[in-house]
């Protein structure tokens, strides 16, 4: 698991890590982004970032795995296609930032694989405030379902454990920022 966490470190700093001025998406200014989309429509970076969620979670009671749209999309993915290959069946579902504007005029997608009262894992690519996290926290709370933890890539460092804590929510990162730095020296 070292080597993956290795592995993938190197793969977010070479294509997801940008020094640049940017707004994000808490409207906080940086001066970098890491835009982990890039690494997780990679195929490496989707196996790497999927096994390391898996071996996160496989020991709890988990039903299945959800994430808010776009950043989510491609984790909850992998998460689920690895749990399979490892006996585990654990769903997918999205979270929208709005409600579908036809058909069902829902929030989630995938909820055909989930029944009330389900135990679920929600994955973020990057968190800084915890505000999407707790958004789609509070989606799949509203349609009966229990929050388990959220789950990250990478934690900003910059108040989202604290929002989660304050609303509690245990919260997992795979690295820190500081951590992801130091690894990808290593």
């Amino acid at each position: 698991m070292n080597e993956w966490r290795k592995q993938l470190a190197g793969l977010l700093m070479a294509k997801s890590y940008l020094e640049k001025d940017v707004v994000l998406t808490s409207g906080k200014r940086s001066n970098y982004y890491f835009d982990c989309k890039q690494t997780a429509l990679h195929p490496d970076g989707a196996f790497l970032i999927g096994s390391l969620f898996v071996r996160m979670l496989q020991a709890e009671p988990l039903h299945g795995v959800a994430g808010m749209t776009l950043g989510a999309d491609p984790l909850v993915t992998a998460t689920s296609l690895v749990a399979r290959t490892e006996g585990l069946s654990w769903p997918a579902m999205i979270v929208r930032k709005e409600a579908k504007g036809h058909g069902t005029a829902s929030y989630l997608e995938g909820l055909v694989n989930f029944q009330p009262g389900d135990r679920i894992a929600v994955l973020e690519d990057v968190a800084t405030t915890g505000g999407s996290a707790l958004k789609a926290c509070q989606r799949l709370t509203d349609a009966g379902f229990v929050v388990h933890r959220v789950c990250c890539i990478l934690d900003r460092e910059e108040g989202a454990a604290e929002a989660l804590a304050a609303a509690d929510i245990p919260f997992t990162a795979l690295y820190t920022r500081s951590q992801l730095l130091h690894e990808a020296d290593a």
